[in-house]
């Protein structure tokens, strides 16, 4: 992991380097490689991987609309942070799906919170799944993972790529998928929150427009709460 400070204010530098180490320190994990731009021409001149990035919007040059923008055009599951004074630039820095919106002063307890919760989205699309089939084994990032669909004895995951014949049980798949993203929403489907279309009572309709889930209705409730609180993460 590599975790990127662009801001023009070397105090702010300094600070979201401490808190960084801080809680890195406080979950007993080795600190990932950090570095800081004063600009935003020199990060988009960086040519090295930008897995989490915290951003400030008024820099000389180019802002932090603009370096957002571009750094999403590059990799879509990049991380961004805004960190700013200035609330009123929240609606055009959510166009482009900032994970979180840290105000100056910046609260580290708050900062805590985030991070965790910055990791954890890390971890659901960089993470690579074993899928074990009779032809052969196959890994793909749990992002790429549609659903998994129990059909009689078969057990399919569907990927954004092709379906596979599992040799694995639903109760085997439940364990190995992320908690925070993925969801049993009947006995036969455990779905996955980012290619959710949309969804009713009964059933849900996924990206892959070949699929639709079955919803149990005593577990509507729980789906739509879980499904909410997915959303406002990646908010």
């Amino acid at each position: 992991m590599r975790i990127i400070i662009c801001d023009d204010d070397l105090l702010i530098i300094e600070q979201l380097q401490k808190y960084i180490k801080s809680y890195f320190e406080s979950i007993h994990l080795k600190c990932p490689q950090l570095v800081s731009f004063t600009n935003g021409e020199s990060l988009l001149a960086d040519k090295g991987e930008k897995d989490i990035v915290f951003l400030d919007i008024e820099m000389p040059g180019m802002n932090g609309i603009y370096v957002g923008n571009e750094l999403k055009k590059i990799n879509k599951n990049v991380i961004i942070f805004i960190v700013t004074s200035f609330s009123e630039y929240l609606d055009e820095a959510m166009r482009f799906r900032v994970f979180r919106y840290l105000s100056k002063p910046l609260d580290k307890q708050r900062f805590f919170r985030n991070m965790k919760d910055a990791l954890t989205y890390y971890t659901s699309f960089s993470t690579k799944i074993p899928i074990e089939t009779k032809q052969g084994v196959y890994s793909f990032p749990a992002s790429q993972i549609i659903a998994i669909e129990a059909q009689g004895r078969k057990v399919i995951v569907h990927t954004t790529r092709q379906d596979f014949n599992s040799i694995h049980n639903m109760n085997y798949w439940l364990e190995q998928l992320p908690k925070n993203s993925f969801f049993q929403t009947h006995r036969s489907f455990i779905i996955n929150f980012e290619h959710i279309v949309d969804f009713d009572h009964t059933t849900i309709h996924l990206s892959d427009q070949q699929i639709t889930a079955y919803l149990t209705r005593r577990k509507y409730s729980s789906f739509k709460n879980a499904y909410l609180m997915y959303l406002e993460s990646m908010r």
